[in-house]
């Protein structure tokens, strides 16, 4: 076996990792005793001819959780009786909120994505290793508290392709193992973005001392079990996050937008993954579970995984949990309703529709309702990242009630959201959404013309009819920051690009209509135009990147009337000012009004953009 290793230079990369956790351990502050303290809990992981169990100070202890920073004394009072900690920065106050709520915490430690915004290499010896330095900080500063549960070591960090990459998972191995010589009273958790590729295998080969698979799942959540024991999965799991179908997951209407289920219907799968999976492997594989989302988030939708509305209100969501935890109904139960219907929800700009409701309410409160106008930004695959707030269009409901309401569409092309927030006066609600788009009132090669200069981006740009919308190549390694404040050009943003593999090509095209790539009529007239121009700089200087407009060609049903790009710029870490040539060029519908691409060359690549604009 050591010749093996050897032969394969394998041999001296073991001999380095286990001196670095040697130097860690022999650290006179990593100094781990046999017993715990006498305030911290003792958790043991006990298995059974019938399956996993965990034992917290010896009692049988079933994780009836939920992540998320709504108010924990209303988890409590539904049956909770634990939380999930995704990172393990300077959380004393949740975690003596947890004690005085008697309250378990999952402390997630964070381990970088690889790649991902800090450019993260688990080839790369001395990242790893400090990365591991800050596992062992943050184990000895929490180890002692009570309200600590398990570690959980990392979310996500695999990417969301195979999850094959040993590397990263000697350094989870490495990251389990100094968990269990500085506390040996609490398992360790490693989190993946659910189980296809090879991530069950890769654990099962690399980490020894993962006691406990978290899993984070959504649509998938009622087949988990039955898929984990096809892949030969072992070791106890946890549904680490779970709820409603992703953005991902759900169909698309006819410009793109995805699907969002009512509150109502949200309700009904957190109950089936319950039943299907938590509740028909508890005692067996399955130690318990985190709701996801206990409370509320922008996220592609103001709704979309949220318990809670931003003023505390629970959705039935919240009533269906108390139920499966404690066996009792809610005294309340929110309100239900279905989907929003539309007489037309594709419609011509500044035209004025009728939406209408059917909401009831089980113990027969009087129900009210607000209805809110937003725009689309038109970006779904957000894998979890931040999103500003949209622009509102409060003067759209020309009229509304808790049946129906009269909506004048903003004359701006593109794709908006309908809500319907529906309040029974007791603290509980109901949502619905639905996606509408304006399209353009144009002819198949004439777009709306446009004033000059005309800009796609910029601090003074609210919402531009261009979105970027047409992720390409491997979307899931994009990611854009459009409220960026590292080093902005001339005001108080930037836009942020990244693209977080070492491998493969990727790009964004900013569309009009969003989400379309030559099927439905747009695009603007921007004749007059000479040049587009737009400011760039590399985070480090040396990235190169391809700058273009009109890539719909004369296939396509509804194209570009024409092209031009910029190719191979390699960008400064400085800003500069960058032009594309539009001398010449039909520009009577450009439907791609901005576009970058790039390759990687073996490492992630940053860059930023601004005052992006046709003059």
């Amino acid at each position: 076996m050591l010749s093996c290793e050897f032969a394969t230079g394998r041999f001296m990369i073991k001999i380095d990792r286990i001196v670095l956790l040697f130097t860690l351990l022999l650290c006179p502050f990593a100094i781990s005793l046999s017993a715990p303290s006498a305030s911290a809990s003792d958790v043991e992981l006990r298995q059974t001819d019938s399956g996993w169990s965990l034992f917290r100070d010896g009692q049988p202890f079933f994780i009836q959780g939920a992540g998320g920073d709504e108010s924990r004394e209303m988890l409590k009072k539904c049956g909770g009786n634990s939380f999930r900690l995704w990172g393990a920065d300077a959380i004393d106050r949740q975690l003596d909120e947890a004690n005085r709520l008697g309250l378990a915490v999952t402390v997630g430690i964070w381990l970088e994505h690889s790649g991902g915004p800090k450019h993260f290499d688990y080839h790369n010896p001395q990242q790893v290793a400090d990365q591991l330095e800050k596992v062992r900080e943050a184990i000895l500063q929490y180890k002692d508290n009570p309200a600590v549960l398990l570690w959980g070591l990392g979310n996500e960090m695999e990417g969301y392709k195979d999850g094959d990459d040993p590397a990263i998972w000697h350094a989870v191995e490495d990251a389990a193992a100094l968990a269990h010589k500085l506390d040996p009273h609490h398992p360790t958790m490693t989190v993946v973005a659910e189980i296809g590729g090879k991530r069950v295998q890769s654990i099962n080969q690399y980490c020894p001392d993962i006691d406990i698979i978290g899993i984070n799942t959504y649509a998938g959540g009622p087949s988990v079990a039955q898929r984990y024991h096809a892949l030969n999965g072992t070791k106890p799991f946890i549904l680490t996050e779970f709820g409603p179908p992703g953005t991902w997951e759900v169909g698309l209407n006819s410009w793109g937008a995805p699907i969002e289920a009512t509150s109502t219907a949200k309700a009904d799968t957190y109950r089936e993954t319950y039943n299907k999976t938590i509740l028909a492997e508890r005692g067996k594989l399955c130690l318990g579970s985190y709701a996801f989302l206990w409370g509320h988030k922008q996220e592609a939708t103001a709704t979309w995984f949220g318990m809670f509305l931003p003023n505390g209100s629970r959705l039935e969501a919240v009533d269906t949990m108390k139920e499966l935890w404690t066996g009792q109904p809610a005294e309340n139960p929110c309100p239900r309703v279905e989907p929003i219907a539309m007489d037309r929800a594709d419609v011509e700009p500044g035209e004025t529709i009728h939406a209408t409701l059917d909401a009831n309410d089980p113990p027969g409160n009087p129900l009210t309702a607000k209805w809110m106008l937003t725009r689309d930004q038109a970006v779904y695959q957000t894998a979890g990242a931040f999103q500003r707030t949209p622009m509102s269009y409060p003067e759209a409901i020309v009229s509304s009630d808790i049946h129906s309401a009269e909506i004048h569409m903003p004359t701006e092309p593109g794709p908006y959201w309908l809500y319907a927030y529906v309040y029974d006066g007791k603290g509980g609600a109901a949502t619905s959404v639905v996606s509408l788009h304006v399209h353009l009132h144009t002819t198949e090669t004439t777009g709306t013309a446009m004033p000059l200069p005309f800009a796609i981006y910029g601090d003074d740009v609210q919402n531009s009819p261009y979105i970027p919308s047409g992720w390409m190549g491997d979307a899931g390694s994009i990611a854009i920051d459009p409220r960026s404040t590292t080093n902005p050009h001339s005001s108080q943003f930037c836009l942020k690009c990244q693209f977080k593999s070492p491998t493969g090509f990727g790009g964004i095209a900013w569309q009009n209509p969003a989400n379309d790539w030559g099927d439905q009529k747009g695009g603007y007239n921007l004749t007059g135009a000479k040049k587009l121009s737009f400011w760039a700089r590399g985070e480090e200087g040396g990235e190169v990147v391809s700058f273009k407009m009109g890539i719909l060609g004369k296939d396509k049903n509804f194209p570009d009337s024409d092209h031009a790009e910029l190719p191979d710029v390699a960008l400064t870490s400085d800003w500069k000012q960058y032009s594309i040539d539009l001398s010449g060029k039909d520009l009577s519908c450009i439907k791609t009004g901005f576009v970058w691409v790039l390759a990687s060359s073996g490492k992630p690549v940053t860059f930023y953009l601004d005052n992006i604009q046709y003059e």
